[in-house]
């Protein structure tokens, strides 16, 4: 998609063959093109498309050393389907390290519902084994809390690795058949249609983001109806001990959803990145509130703004001149956020 796109230059990096298995999901490859490198294949595939486009494929295992082969050509977008550990910590920490603009792709393995496909930070991916441990390893080794955007998918997985069984039938030591050390040799259940959705994904974000298009991903946010019932009541309460009467409450529920959920992702405005995610967003939900950003004007959807119950005191006995000669930048991103809001509703 990215070369039906009219990106002009790629670069392909596979050090893998075109297998029987791989069949379900690869998008060019033919019974024919099984034995080949992958990498080849798709160069091979894309001539016929697009033979304008500068395509260069390496038959190469991303590692330390060929670090400098890879990513020395500056690319503009670095897109990591890799599902080894090892090798995807590696160019992960390498792309942050030199600059580069990375999107990775998680799990796709044992699942089957599209809908719960994903972009997300790091920090948010949940349900992902993959996710998980990347996420450690980037943090222990690298010192890499987040801040790398990655497709995944909601949904638990539905099975695990298959046992291995040799040329004997019987169960066999998988370690025994590596080609690569450290590569897995176990097969886990894959249905082609959800790998194939996530790189149309992946190419989608990357298309958009060369083109300097806004597209605000959906978050990823755990809340249910009660949850909004009650940031929105909670509200009411307020407006009527602070102001005497809730007169001035232009929402509802469905937009304190959007609020909550669309302009602050489930967090404090003054929260920079994801600290509760999964079943611990329930549990913030606990100390957060609806309050009004400029307290001159009505509790509309472009004025409020959601804070943890101490932050919204401070707030409230504060002006706004005040917090923009102050934190200038917590200033400019809430006004943004809120104007994004104005301009989703027309206001």
């Amino acid at each position: 998609m990215l070369l039906r796109s009219g990106v002009g230059k790629l670069l392909l990096v596979d050090f893998d063959q075109v297998s029987l298995s791989s069949l379900n999901r690869h998008a060019v490859a033919t019974r024919a093109d099984v034995g080949i490198p992958k990498a080849e294949c798709l160069k091979k595939h894309f001539s016929s498309i697009f033979p304008e486009c500068q395509v260069d494929a390496k038959v190469l295992l991303y590692d330390v050393s060929s670090e400098e082969e890879i990513l020395s050509g500056n690319p503009d977008f670095v897109l990591d389907c890799i599902d080894n550990i090892d090798t995807k910590v590696a160019l992960l920490a390498a792309c942050v390290r030199r600059g580069l603009k990375v999107l990775s792709a998680t799990g796709a393995g044992a699942r089957a519902d599209p809908t719960r496909i994903r972009v997300a930070d790091l920090r948010e991916s949940t349900n992902d084994p993959l996710s998980r441990s990347v996420r450690h390893r980037l943090r222990k080794d690298h010192g890499i809390e987040g801040g790398i955007p990655v497709v995944f998918s909601l949904e638990k997985p539905k099975a695990k690795l298959l046992p291995f069984r040799g040329p004997s039938g019987e169960e066999d030591n998988p370690s025994d058949y590596q080609i690569v050390p450290g590569f897995r040799v176990r097969i886990i259940p894959v249905l082609g249609t959800i790998p194939a959705i996530f790189g149309q994904v992946m190419a989608s974000y990357v298309v958009t983001q060369l083109a300097g298009l806004d597209v605000q991903t959906e978050p990823v946010v755990n809340l249910d109806v009660d949850h909004y019932q009650t940031l929105f009541q909670r509200l009411i309460e307020h407006e009527e001990s602070v102001y005497g009467a809730d007169m001035q409450v232009q929402v509802d529920v469905e937009e304190v959803q959007y609020i909550v959920k669309e302009l602050w992702r489930g967090r404090s405005a003054r929260e920079l990145s994801p600290k509760d995610v999964g079943r611990g967003m329930w549990r913030s939900v606990n100390e957060l509130m609806l309050v009004r950003w400029d307290q001159a004007k009505a509790a509309s959807v472009s004025n409020l703004v959601l804070l943890k119950f101490k932050e919204a005191d401070e707030h409230e006995q504060r002006s706004l001149d005040d917090i923009k000669e102050k934190e200038p930048e917590f200033f400019n991103r809430v006004t943004s956020v809120l104007k994004r809001a104005e301009q989703d509703f027309g206001l």
